[in-house]
């Protein structure tokens, strides 16, 4: 308890220090405050577009193309992972084609979806699907490949049903390692959404910040991109919070 409480308040003094840094660079103009507004001026930025409907709704705009991407691209990644690694044909046919389609940046990409999909929510949500459901299908495969062949035999020979394998055997053995993969996978996902968003797009919290970018409102710019990262650490604590819980279910 006492070494956890030390890594903590570590932590915190870390961030506190970063912000303070910010702010002393931007106040003694070291660095060109209309470059690199005050950590204080930022935080009122973000406080100030929170409040506005527009940006709420481009929030809401990018929560739901999110979601919808992860939704699709989770349980089809998972369905071919399990495939994958349980069927060692399949697995010598298709494991190098899927780390060769990992390797190649996604954002290459991007503009087949627009003329495909045109600029809307579908393009969006296809994008944030493709750059997500590699890491899915791979974390998957090695989930599977890490569940021990002893305890399926056992299963097997007290006449487990599959459904009984699937739900006490894979399911306790792979919850962590897919827990974990969940993590990265959105970050994969929230990613190739603000990109997509960034690079066409009429609406979203990522067509917002590419505005302002544009336009050099670099406290609005700054503010966003705080935004982004807070919704980002938020979703990524609260998944590892719930791995902590399950991490009693590895086998």
């Amino acid at each position: 308890m006492q070494s956890t409480f030390v890594i903590n308040l570590a932590r915190v003094a870390i961030i506190i220090a970063v912000l303070a840094l910010w702010e002393v660079l931007s106040r003694t103009g070291i660095v060109n405050p209309r470059l690199l507004p005050s950590a204080s001026d930022t935080f009122a930025t973000l406080g100030d577009l929170l409040q506005r409907a527009a940006v709420q709704k481009d929030l809401m705009v990018t929560a739901t193309e999110v979601l919808a991407a992860f939704a699709l691209a989770v349980p089809f990644g998972a369905v071919i992972g399990f495939l994958v690694a349980e069927n060692r044909y399949f697995a010598e046919v298709a494991k190098p084609l899927l780390f060769f389609a990992f390797s190649i940046p996604k954002s290459i990409f991007l503009p087949m979806f627009i003329l495909v999909f045109g600029v809307g929510f579908a393009q969006k949500v296809g994008f944030g699907f493709f750059s997500t459901i590699f890491i899915v299908i791979m974390s998957t495969t090695t989930a599977v490949e890490s569940v021990k062949v002893e305890h399926l035999t056992v299963a097997r020979s007290y006449g487990a049903t599959p459904w009984q394998t699937a739900f006490r055997v894979y399911l306790p053995s792979m919850l962590p390692v897919l827990l974990e993969a969940l993590r990265i996978s959105m970050i994969f996902n929230l990613t190739g959404v603000i990109l997509a968003e960034m690079y066409a797009s009429r609406d979203g919290i990522g067509h917002q910040i590419a505005s302002w970018g544009e336009n050099f409102q670099m406290k609005q710019l700054l503010a966003g991109v705080v935004m982004v990262a807070a919704i980002a650490m938020t979703f990524n604590e609260l998944v590892r919070w719930v791995e902590t819980r399950c991490s009693h279910w590895r086998t």
